[in-house]
C-alpha cells in the first residue's frame, strides 16, 4: 500500500472566502508558484462561474508552465431542468487537466435549498460527473455536508457517493463543511465509508469546533489518501484544515510521503510567513510548528532541560520546517535563560557565577513593572556590564522632545545633550513623532565618534500598557524596539511609566548593545 498523501490546497478558492481575505490576479500567480515548487500536487484555483478574475486567472496560469502542481477549478453540480449547465461550460472553459466540483449529501439540502427530490440530487450528481468526464477532464468529487449528512441518514449519504463513483469520478471527498464533526466520529464514518467505496477518499476539513487539523489527521488514519486545505487555515468562517500542520504532521509523525522531500518542508515557514504578508496580516506567532513562539522556550526548569538535550521539550526540530528555537529571559526563566545569552557571547559561566545571579535579579526587578520578553540585546548588555566587560560610553545629560501642528500637519522636534569620552555634543532633529525625532538627534551625535554607529537603524517600535505596580497606583508601558545594521538583528525594551523615558532607554540600550560588541571583540 502507498504511503503517498495526495494534498489540494484550496487558499486560492475556499482561502479566499475568509472574512478579511483578498487576492488580487498577480497575489494569486505568485501564490500557485510558491506552492509548486515546494510540491503540492493539486492548486485549486478558484471558482471560474463566480466571478471573472478567476477565469482569467485559469488563462494566466498557464503561461507559468508549473513543473510540480496540476491546477484545479471548482464549481457546483448542474442545477434541476438545465439542458446546458453554464457551470459546467464554465468549468470546461477553464481549460485545466482537473475538475473539483461538489454535490449534496445532506438530505437537509437536498429538500431546501436545492428543492429537488433525493433521486433527482443523484441524478445531478452522476450527470454533472460524467459530463465532464466525457470532455476529458479529471473529476474530483466534493460531497458537501457529508459527515451531518451521514449522522442523519446513512444509507442515503453513502447513495450520493456511490453515484459519484460509478460515473467516474478519481477522487471523492468527504467535507465537513459545517466543521462540526468531532475526530471519533471522522474516524467511525470514514471506517465505514471505506467497506462501500473503492475509489480514493479524501477529506476537506472546517475548523469551526477547532478540530480540522485533527478530523485531516484522524481521516488519513482512517484509509484517506486525499487532504484538502489552506495555508495558515484560512476559509470560510473559522477557517480550513491548516495544511502548514497538516503536512509535517503526515510526514514527521505519520510517515507519509508528501511534497517533493524535506528541502521543501524546510520552506513551510517560507511559505506561510509569505501568505500572511500578501494579505498585510501579522504572522500568527503561537502557529504550531512555523509559529515565532513554537519553539521558545520560557520557563526555567524549561530552559534549564532544553540545554540539556533540546527533545526534552520539543517535539520535532524546528529546522525541519525551517524554524528556530529561542529563549526568552524572564522572572520565570532563571538562570538557564542567562546561562544560555552567556553562550550566545562566547562566554562560559555557571549558574552560581554573581554576573548571572545579578542579571536575573535585575529582570525579575524589572518584571514588577513589565514584561521584557524578547529583549535579547537589553539582557545581554546588563550580563557584559555585570562581567566587566562594557562600560557605558556616553551619558544622555539632557532631554527634551514635544509635538506641535505646522501648516496643518503635526511635526515632532527632539533635542538632546550627550556626553561622549569627555566631550559634550548638542543635537536637534525633527521626524514624524517625538520618539523618531529624538532616535536622530541622539544618533546624530553618536556617529561622530562612533562611526560604526552609521549603519544601525531603528527597524520596529512597539508600546505595550502593562498592569503597573503593584498597588495599581501607575500606569507602565513597555518600549520594545528592534534594531538592524543589515547583517545582523537585535531587541532592546524598556519599562517605565513615561513612555518617552521607556523609549529614549531602549534606544540608547540599541546603540549601546553594538558599541558592547564590537569592544567585546564581536563575541556574538
Amino acid at each position: 500500500m502507498s504511503d503517498k498523501v495526495e494534498i489540494l490546497d484550496t487558499t486560492l478558492r475556499d482561502g479566499s472566502q475568509m472574512a478579511g481575505v483578498s487576492f488580487t490576479l498577480k497575489d494569486k500567480l505568485e501564490i500557485a508558484k510558491k506552492l509548486d515548487e515546494i510540491g503540492i500536487d493539486l492548486i485549486e484555483g478558484g471558482w471560474p462561474s463566480s466571478n471573472p478574475k478567476d477565469l482569467e486567472f485559469f488563462k494566466e496560469v498557464k503561461k507559468l508552465n508549473l513543473n510540480n502542481s496540476k491546477i484545479a477549478a471548482f464549481g457546483s453540480t448542474k442545477k434541476k431542468g438545465e439542458g446546458k449547465d453554464k457551470n459546467l461550460e464554465t468549468l470546461l472553459q477553464a481549460d485545466t487537466e482537473y475538475i473539483v466540483i461538489f454535490g449534496k449529501s445532506w438530505l437537509l439540502h437536498v429538500k431546501e435549498v436545492l428543492k429537488v427530490s433525493p433521486d433527482e440530487n443523484l441524478s445531478l450528481i452522476g450527470e454533472s460527473i460524467d459530463y465532464l468526464i466525457s470532455n476529458g477532464r479529471k473529476v474530483i468529487y466534493d460531497a458537501e455536508h457529508f459527515f451531518d449528512g451521514y449522522k442523519d441518514d446513512p444509507e442515503y449519504a453513502i447513495r450520493t457517493i456511490k453515484t459519484a463513483e460509478e460515473a467516474g469520478a478519481r477522487v471523492i471527498t468527504l467535507a465537513d463543511t459545517n466543521g462540526g464533526t468531532l475526530p471519533f466520529e471522522v474516524e467511525q464514518i470514514v471506517f465505514e465509508v471505506k467497506k462501500s467505496i473503492n475509489t480514493l477518499l479524501g477529506i476537506h476539513a472546517h475548523n469551526d469546533s477547532g478540530n480540522a487539523v485533527a478530523n485531516s489527521l484522524i481521516a488519513v488514519y482512517s484509509g484517506a489518501k486525499h487532504i484538502q486545505g489552506t495555508i495558515n487555515g484560512l476559509g470560510e468562517r473559522c477557517g480550513n484544515a491548516d495544511l502548514i500542520q497538516i503536512i509535517p504532521s503526515l510526514t514527521l509523525k505519520m510517515n507519509k510521503k508528501v511534497l517533493k522531500g524535506p528541502n521543501e518542508l524546510k520552506r513551510l515557514k517560507e511559505i506561510s510567513v509569505y501568505i500572511y504578508s500578501i494579505l498585510n496580516m501579522q504572522p500568527n506567532p503561537y502557529q504550531p510548528y512555523v509559529g515565532r513562539y513554537a519553539f521558545t522556550h520560557k520557563g526555567g526548569v524549561h530552559i534549564d532541560a532544553m540545554i540539556k538535550n533540546p527533545r526534552t521539550y520539543e517535539h520535532i526540530d524546528p529546522e525541519l520546517v525551517g524554524n528556530e528555537r529561542s529563549f526568552l529571559v524572564s522572572e520565570q526563566a532563571g538562570r538557564a535563560s542567562i546561562l544560555n545569552y552567556a553562550e550566545e557571547l562566547g562566554l562560559k559561566l555557571s549558574k552560581e557565577h554573581p554576573a548571572v545571579i545579578t542579571t536575573l535579579n535585575k529582570v525579575k526587578e524589572i518584571e514588577k513593572y513589565g514584561s521584557i520578553e524578547g529583549a535579547d540585546a537589553t539582557v545581554k548588555l546588563w550580563l557584559l556590564k555585570n562581567l566587566g566587560l562594557y562600560n557605558d560610553k556616553f551619558n544622555i545629560l539632557y532631554w527634551m522632545a514635544n509635538s506641535r501642528e505646522v501648516n496643518g500637519k503635526m511635526e515632532a522636534e527632539g533635542e538632546i545633550i550627550v556626553r561622549v569620552k569627555n566631550e559634550v555634543y548638542y543635537e536637534r532633529e525633527t521626524g514624524v513623532g517625538p520618539v523618531h525625532a529624538l532616535d536622530k538627534a541622539l544618533k546624530k551625535a553618536l556617529v561622530k565618534v562612533f562611526p560604526q554607529l552609521s549603519d544601525v537603524v531603528l527597524e520596529n517600535y512597539k508600546v505595550t500598557v502593562t498592569e503597573g505596580d503593584q498597588k495599581g497606583t501607575a500606569s507602565y508601558v513597555r518600549v520594545l524596539i528592534q534594531f538592524t545594521d543589515g547583517k545582523s538583528a537585535w531587541t532592546t525594551a524598556h519599562v517605565s511609566d513615561n513612555i518617552l523615558v521607556a523609549s529614549l532607554q531602549a534606544l540608547s540600550d540599541g546603540y549601546s548593545y553594538k558599541l558592547a560588541l564590537n569592544e567585546s571583540r564581536n563575541l556574538l
